[in-house]
């Protein structure tokens, strides 16, 4: 790539242990480089005293933990036959797609979460890392993919016994058999428990029935349904002997080897969406479709010859969680491809920005390149920010996802914390990821609209992301309930005078809890200067009391309201609840906010490289600080800032913003896309090619002393 951006000098490999030990305090890396807001220059190219960012080193980083499993998946994506070509008919694109998927099975790719004595790895982690990087190659072929082995075939391997995994799992591997995952229907979208399909066992025939009932029981929505599925893990409401025993998971077969549907087993194509063109997503119904026995994935529950019920889970709520819990990986991989994509938009449009020159600002001759206007630093870098901050929560989230799945760490409260950390961070990265792409477009202007330049494309298939593996708003309000329990555990025996004073007065020296909810420790005074009340809230400690403060208020507030519904009748008390959702789902987005930050922090404390834990604490501090910026309504109504502190703080990310430009190329660079990965003409070096033809042109224009004299000059000559 070409960056005509001016960047510090790079520094000498010997690291400067004042600096290095600076670091590794988090916040207080930057206060010692940086002792005053209102005094001392930013440090620019040339000052060889300026931090340098170890691209090298920052890029292995940001691979985490499975970086060469993220290396080799990007070999693939760098194939162009494994890429999107845009313009392609819906038809045309979907035959593509079924295509790579053969090319996925045949070396392997996919088959990491499989039994080693099936042809797998029993690597977990990996499969995801690897799975969620096709995202740069095509947002169709990697969802088609998901379906097929993270959803159709992940239901089989987790809800399902060993009898079942060495029937179906083969076919499913080598793509002999591709199918569906049928869980959503057209009038329960999120509400899986309420499903109207039914699986009805007949003693008699030692058959299961699976029928809809009615139109809303249609399963919808469903990936390989419309044209190349051959089955599907059905999800229904399984009754024997009159007893309806929730949902579960039953095989069944859809069509034939013509690619006709069975007897009862109909359909229908979803066409043309906003996106994911590739994939052939249709609906399904059935109309008193036999099956055997033996079809149910039994794992956690199972029936008898003689229709008697039997699991070994007591509880019908918990069986249905942990079910449900097992497939919690399409909402692991969403969270890491969307942070895929964020970083693929800013390195397209920071390389562009810091190439392309508009307005001639501060010359009489030269344009300026835009990455230099305050503005276009503002709509990209804290963006960027938040792309590393989600970048580094993932890679943390995904170590906790092979834990419980390689059985590591595999306890209720293990898994309840994956699929409340699931539910935190999906949410995020994908808004993140659709508001990113929305204004990396509009940053590139006219040329970000053209389709070549990916963002249109990658904008249109990501979009369904906020609401597959679970509606955001949703999952969020999973997050909310999770803290409301921790909140209720902790102050089950309180009086209404011990919760008042915690929701009004700040509490002191608690640590973390499983859930990651945090307590506040002090109020942040105004200290009577700009500079030193930025210097309080650049320290790392003070950053965290606002931020966990934020998120125990928030919750300890509704939970104060919400004391009295377990004593009201059942309409009463979900009236009193939904008064609280919106306040909850907030508390819970800013939970999730914190997460990303105390994971970025942990990153930082982690980075050796003087120079680069400099860069990464400015960029930690944006992304801390802007959280706060973002939310200063809360923090001012709530005591929590004074106002002069508040204005300060956009006064004082405005200057990290400026420190952070020189390095804003390195920090999209350290991303690891190559030219065949990025696929963006714009971000080829073109725009600078074309930007130094114009001024040569201009140049040689004016030395030629033919070059026009401007209006204005020549009426000032008369």
């Amino acid at each position: 790539m070409v960056d005509t951006a001016q960047r510090p000098t790079p520094r000498s490999p010997k690291p400067n242990t004042t600096d290095a030990a600076a670091s590794k305090s988090g916040s207080s890396g930057a206060a010692a480089l940086d002792p005053s807001v209102n005094t001392g220059p930013i440090k620019v190219a040339g000052d060889p005293t300026a931090p340098h960012v170890n691209v090298e080193s920052l890029s292995r980083a940001l691979l985490g933990t499975w970086a060469d499993v993220r290396l080799a998946a990007r070999e693939l994506t760098a194939r162009p036959d494994m890429q999107r070509i845009e313009g392609l008919s819906m038809e045309d694109h979907r035959a593509r797609v079924f295509e790579q998927l053969k090319v996925l099975a045949a070396n392997g790719h996919v088959h990491r979460a499989f039994p080693t004595y099936l042809g797998g790895h029993d690597d977990h982690g990996g499969n995801i890392a690897g799975f969620e990087e096709l995202v740069i190659a095509d947002p169709s072929m990697q969802i088609k993919g998901g379906v097929q082995w993270g959803l159709f075939g992940a239901a089989v391997l987790h809800l399902g016994t060993k009898k079942h995994h060495d029937a179906y799992l083969p076919d499913i591997m080598s793509l002999a058999v591709p199918g569906a995952f049928a869980m959503t229907e057209i009038g329960h979208g999120s509400d899986v428990a309420s499903i109207g399909t039914t699986a009805t066992y007949d003693v008699e025939t030692e058959e299961f029935v699976v029928h809809t009932p009615f139109r809303a029981a249609w399963k919808e929505y469903l990936g390989n349904a419309a044209r190349d599925g051959i089955a599907a893990v059905v999800f229904a409401q399984l009754i024997t002997q009159g007893v309806n025993h929730g949902v579960h998971a039953f095989y069944v077969q859809l069509r034939d080897a013509t690619g006709a549907f069975l007897p009862g087993i109909g359909g229908e194509d979803d066409g043309l969406k906003g996106g994911l063109n590739g994939i052939d997503n249709g609906r399904l119904h059935f109309d008193n479709v036999r099956i055997p026995r033996e079809n149910l994935l039994n794992r956690y529950g199972d029936v008898a010859e003689d229709g008697t019920y039997s699991s070994p889970i007591a509880s019908p709520g918990r069986r249905f969680f942990t079910m449900l819990g097992t497939l919690v990986q399409g909402r692991v991989s969403l969270d890491g491809a969307a942070v895929a994509a964020s970083a693929l938009a800013l390195t397209i449009a920071i390389t562009y920005g810091g190439q392309r020159r508009q307005f001639t600002a501060g010359s009489d001759t030269d344009e300026e390149v835009i990455l230099d206007y305050q503005r276009h630093q503002r709509r990209l870098i804290p963006r960027l920010a938040t792309t590393y901050a989600a970048n580094f929560a993932h890679d943390e989230f995904l170590v906790k996802f092979d834990a419980v799945f390689s059985g590591k760490a595999d306890t209720d409260a293990d898994r309840q914390d994956l699929e409340t950390l699931a539910a935190a961070l999906k949410p995020l990265s994908t808004w993140h990821a659709l508001d990113t792409l929305q204004e990396a477009r509009e940053a590139c202007g006219g040329a970000g609209f053209i389709a070549e330049n990916r963002f249109v494309g990658l904008r249109a298939d990501l979009d369904v992301y906020a609401t597959f593996e679970g509606d955001n708003n949703v999952l969020l309000q999973l997050v909310a309930k999770r803290l409301l329990t921790d909140y209720s555990k902790q102050f089950a025996k309180a009086d209404p005078g011990a919760l008042a004073r915690y929701v009004f007065k700040q509490a002191t020296d608690r640590a973390y809890n499983g859930s990651g909810l945090h307590r506040l420790t002090q109020n942040v005074a105004d200290l009577g200067s700009t500079a030193r009340s930025i210097g309080a809230l650049r320290d790392i400690t003070v950053q965290r009391e606002l931020l966990t403060g934020r998120v125990e208020g928030m919750i300890a507030a509704a939970a104060t309201v919400l004391r009295p519904a377990s004593k009201l009748p059942k309409k009463q008390a979900a009236a009193l609840f939904n008064s609280q959702q919106n306040q909850l789902i907030e508390a819970a987005r800013a939970h999730g906010e914190l997460l990303q930050w105390e994971a970025f922090s942990r990153a930082v404390d982690a980075t050796t490289d003087a120079g680069t834990a400099q860069v990464l604490t400015w960029l930690r501090d944006l992304f801390g600080l802007g959280l706060i910026e973002k939310n200063l309504a809360w923090y001012l109504i709530n005591g929590r800032l004074s106002a002069q502190r508040a204005q300060a703080i956009t006064s004082y990310i405005d200057r990290l913003i400026a420190r952070l430009r020189p390095h804003a190329q390195d920090l999209v660079d350290s991303f690891g896309y190559s030219q065949a990965h990025l696929r963006a003409p714009i971000a080829s070096g073109i725009e600078a090619e074309r930007q130094a033809e114009a001024r040569d042109y201009y140049a040689n224009l004016r030395a030629s002393g033919e070059a026009p004299v401007d209006e204005k000059s020549h009426h000032k000559k008369k």
